[in-house]
């Protein structure tokens, strides 16, 4: 009775086990990552809820100043579509745009269009390049943002005057608008502009920040007075709240760019991240140098390497390699047992000649050829057939 021995496995593929210890600190990272990701998120989420709406009592809410109008016999209404905002317009009334950068360009012609000769007041609130330009006319937002919140009127503006400092430190512009008031400058451009308009008593109020309207930062400062004055000059408030699903919004023939709609915040956020991947791949990166010769912590045989190589070349199917370094080690032996220098084993004109007159009569130059330069076997049992005819013919010269 004999028994079968079974071969260790000699895979070369990586275990489970090995690929996770491998990136168990990569996914770690990607998830803490994520998990930050999204506390961040809903933390803002949870902060910004109903963001400049005079309805929310939140710290980024504007309840408290629309109360303290209304005890002033003003009206505030909320509005939330272009045409609501459009038919308010009128002497009587303050219409104020939370976000105008929220509107397309066609919807920001539509409401200059509106507001220019109708008398009352139009309050922009943070307007950045992307509408400034269509929505006040002979302003220009600044790329550079103010670094101080806080900061003095310096300007003859009656309510400016009467508020004092304010926290309106935010968006910049540039005027070229002639009568205007420029009003809270930083570094020597304002942060509050008031446009007259061309005809009429009306006029357009162009504020580079919305703190005065929080009502986290309404008893900031002059904050309160300054919001009041600017806010309860008509007798009618009308609170526009930019809408994405307003119909208006769908125009055809203007396409915003993804940059467009992505605050210059993620922008520089997304540089420096490339910027760090740049430094990981650096310091991760292998070291450039001349090849350093380590002894191995094991002796290999080299049976186990034979065997190794074999099996990897029969996994791929790789019958012409295998054939092709069966026939050149023959070669390399052969040669110098007939003769023949080592640098010329592979050429067929030098040694099969020599290979022939050294068997004399049992070699064949044609047999010769095809079994030391022929082509690669099709099978498994054509490449051990090749393998013993190698091996013979190598006897057979060594015994000749």
């Amino acid at each position: 009775m004999t028994t079968e021995a079974t071969l260790p496995s000699t895979s070369a593929s990586p275990t489970a086990r090995q690929v996770w210890t491998r990136t168990r600190g990569i996914v770690l990272a990607a998830v803490l990552l994520l998990a930050a990701a999204v506390a961040i998120a809903a933390v803002r989420s949870g902060e910004r809820h109903g963001v400049l709406d005079p309805r929310a009592a939140d710290p980024y809410g504007s309840r408290a100043v629309a109360e303290l109008l209304a005890d002033r016999g003003v009206s505030t209404r909320v509005v939330t579509t272009l045409d609501e905002a459009r038919a308010a317009a009128g002497p009587d009334t303050t219409l104020l745009v939370a976000v105008p950068d929220l509107l397309t360009h066609g919807q920001q012609d539509a409401l200059h269009s509106a507001t220019a000769d109708s008398g009352g007041r139009t309050v922009l609130v943070a307007p950045g390049g992307w509408s400034v330009e269509r929505l006040a006319p002979g302003v220009v937002a600044d790329p550079a943002t103010s670094l101080d919140s806080a900061l003095s009127p310096d300007c003859a503006l009656p309510a400016a005057r009467r508020a004092g400092s304010a926290d309106t430190g935010g968006i910049r512009y540039t005027v070229t608008h002639p009568g205007s008031d420029e009003c809270y400058p930083s570094e020597r451009l304002p942060t509050l502009v008031r446009v007259p308009a061309a005809s009429g008593d009306g006029d357009t109020v162009v504020l580079g920040a919305p703190d005065i309207l929080y009502n986290d930062t309404l008893d900031k400062q002059g904050n309160a007075s300054l919001a009041l004055q600017l806010l309860g000059s008509r007798p009618h408030l009308v609170w526009y709240l930019p809408s994405l699903s307003d119909a208006t919004a769908a125009d055809p023939d203007e396409q915003r760019d993804l940059f467009d709609l992505l605050p210059s915040g993620w922008l520089w956020g997304t540089l420096q991240l490339f910027f760090a991947a740049g430094l990981a791949a650096l310091w991760r990166a292998r070291r450039l140098g001349p090849l350093v010769p380590e002894k191995l912590p094991v002796a290999i045989r080299a049976s186990e390497t034979v065997e190794g190589r074999a099996r990897l070349y029969r996994k791929a199917g790789a019958h012409d390699r295998a054939a092709n370094a069966l026939r050149s080690t023959t070669r390399t032996r052969l040669a110098p047992l007939v003769g023949v220098p080592v640098a010329q084993a592979h050429a067929p004109e030098a040694l099969l000649p020599a290979l022939s007159a050294h068997l004399h009569d049992h070699g064949d130059g044609q047999t010769l050829h095809s079994l030391l330069f022929g082509p690669p076997p099709g099978d498994d049992a054509a490449l051990v057939s090749l393998a013993d005819q190698l091996d013979a013919l190598e006897r057979e010269v060594r015994r000749s």
